[in-house]
């Protein structure tokens, strides 16, 4: 699962994603285990729900190159594109309105773009969060 954004500019709507993880990781009762994996150039704990274990994942690069560090780490986990989960920001919906995409094609988001240029694949699954327009 990764939360796409802007790692520099934390708790910024276009860096939702990552706020998403925050929140996950706190349910999923890891957030005391972030650490940072520099080998995919991200910050990483990992968790176990309902007998799956997951790989949670907030890239430390901008979210045009965010692609870079979720193929390093579906590399380093063996996961493929079908095994991942984008978490990203949606100006096209209002905010707090929550949808989820089952692959295709990006739809403008730079993070969401390099994800399937890096991973070669647009199969993965999208949480969108609603930011609204400013």
């Amino acid at each position: 699962v990764a939360g796409l954004g802007n790692y520099g500019m934390r708790g910024t709507r276009h860096s939702v994603g990552m706020e998403v993880l925050d929140r996950l990781a706190q349910q999923l009762a890891v957030a005391e285990s972030w650490r940072v994996d520099k080998r995919c150039c991200a910050d990483v704990a990992l968790a176990t729900a309902h007998g799956l274990e997951l790989v949670l994942l907030k890239p430390r690069r901008f979210m045009n190159v965010n692609g870079l560090s979720v193929a390093s780490a579906a590399e380093i986990y063996s996961l493929g594109p079908e095994d991942i989960y984008l978490v990203h920001d949606d100006l096209d919906k209002a905010l707090g309105k929550v949808a989820i995409k089952l692959g295709g094609s990006a739809r403008g988001h730079n993070g969401v773009q390099s994800c399937i240029s890096a991973l070669h694949s647009n199969e993965m699954t999208r949480l969108r969060i609603g930011i609204g327009r400013p």
